[in-house]
């Protein structure tokens, strides 16, 4: 068997689900009458920002919700808001997008990157505790891939040192974390609707918190500094505007009947994987395990270990070519020097490390296929793997 790489032919010649799908005739008509309305932005009137800031915080487990113009500046306004500024210290996964150091940065504080299980790639608590300064003030797990972090030893090691925690929750709509949905398991959450995302409008973000005070202050940071219930030209405090449009809401508030059904078909794509995978010989393949506590996992990505000696750029061009393509996935935050020359601190990630050298990703379109069609990837896999270097 020739790999298409070699002029073969393709394991798959049918193109994968798209992402976004098609608008579902709820959305449409929400669409529609906000157009129709002329109420487009968030400060004309509207409700349907209002619908939906409400309806997360209540999928979430807390009482509020703040919707924003993409999830870095929703992490931003969230350390923000919790007090988190200048010569302040923010610990964040080494295993993320970039966006997590980032918006630390914004906000005028310092990144420090620490290393990620070896095992399931979720932030590490113990190389939190050896990160620890006197300037730490934040720590910033990532639900990374749909699945929850192991946000007990997180909270608790954060609760003896008294620390902020903010969840990047960017990647993880619907997970839950011993039946405790994600977002709400700390001071404040922050979810993503960018293009990619399990629910998207393009761009958008959503922070949801469960304290009044912090809620307040997080909504004044999105607002210029206003004061909820207080004068409109009034701006005690410095802020900016990072609302989230009501067009986008519309696109957003009816999808949150159908990301149940999704998340459900996405995991029964990765549970078929898994039986597939176990036949291969010797196992070469296998599923990035979920952080213990795990209960939902929403399966924004399914990441998984290639344990074999291939060349990685030979195995994604292969791969691409019978028609199963996977992402390479994160580089280390550490290795990137645009960041260190920020000021950012990375400390020693051996794990991080060996994640960007073996782990691979099938996206999200792909795992909203059929389950039968998981077969597709692990034969292509085979095929790859067993060619390797043959032409």
């Amino acid at each position: 068997m020739t790999l298409a790489l070699h002029g073969g032919s393709p394991v798959r010649a049918t193109p994968w689900p798209s992402w976004p799908p098609p608008l579902d005739p709820r959305q449409r008509a929400l669409v529609t009458e906000v157009l129709e309305s002329g109420l487009w932005g968030a400060t004309q009137g509207g409700s349907v920002v209002a619908d939906l800031t409400a309806a997360f915080a209540r999928l979430s487990g807390v009482p509020y919700g703040v919707a924003v113009g993409n999830a870095t500046l929703g992490l931003f306004a969230a350390l923000k808001g919790l007090g988190v500024g200048r010569g302040d210290e923010v610990i964040v996964p080494a295993y993320t997008f970039v966006a997590s150091a980032t918006a630390v940065l914004l906000a005028g504080a310092v990144p420090v990157i620490v290393d990620v299980d070896p095992v399931h790639l979720h932030l590490s608590p113990q190389a939190v505790q050896d990160a620890l300064t006197s300037r730490t003030a934040a720590v910033m797990p990532v639900h990374l891939a749909g699945s929850a972090a192991d946000m007990d030893p997180i909270n608790a090691l954060a609760a003896r040192h008294g620390l902020k925690v903010v969840e990047d929750a960017a990647q993880a709509h619907g997970a839950t974390y011993h039946d405790r949905p994600v977002g709400g398991l700390s001071d404040a959450g922050v979810y993503s609707f960018q293009a990619s995302k399990a629910m998207t409008a393009g761009e958008g973000g959503l922070i949801v918190c469960r304290d009044q005070a912090d809620y307040e202050a997080i909504w004044s940071v999105c607002n210029l500094g206003r004061r909820l219930g207080g004068q409109w030209y009034g701006h005690p405090e410095v802020g900016w505007n990072l609302r989230l449009t009501e067009i986008q809401a519309a696109l957003l508030l009816p999808w949150l009947d159908r990301l149940d059904d999704e998340i459900d078909r996405r995991n029964a794509f990765c549970d078929a994987l898994e039986r597939e995978l176990a036949h291969l010989p010797e196992e070469p393949v296998s599923l990035v395990p979920q952080p213990p506590g795990t209960t939902r996992d929403s399966r924004h990505l399914l990441m998984l270990r290639v344990d074999a000696p291939v060349d990685r750029g030979f195995l994604l061009t292969a791969m691409a070519a019978e028609g199963v393509p996977l992402e390479s996935g994160y580089p280390p935050l550490g290795t990137m020097a645009a960041l260190t020359a920020e000021g950012a601190r990375a400390e020693p990630c051996p794990a991080a490390t060996e994640a960007a050298a073996s782990v691979v990703w099938v996206r999200q379109s792909m795992l909203m296929d059929d389950p039968a069609r998981a077969a597709d990837v692990a034969e292509a896999l085979t095929k790859v793997l067993t060619y390797h270097g043959k032409p």
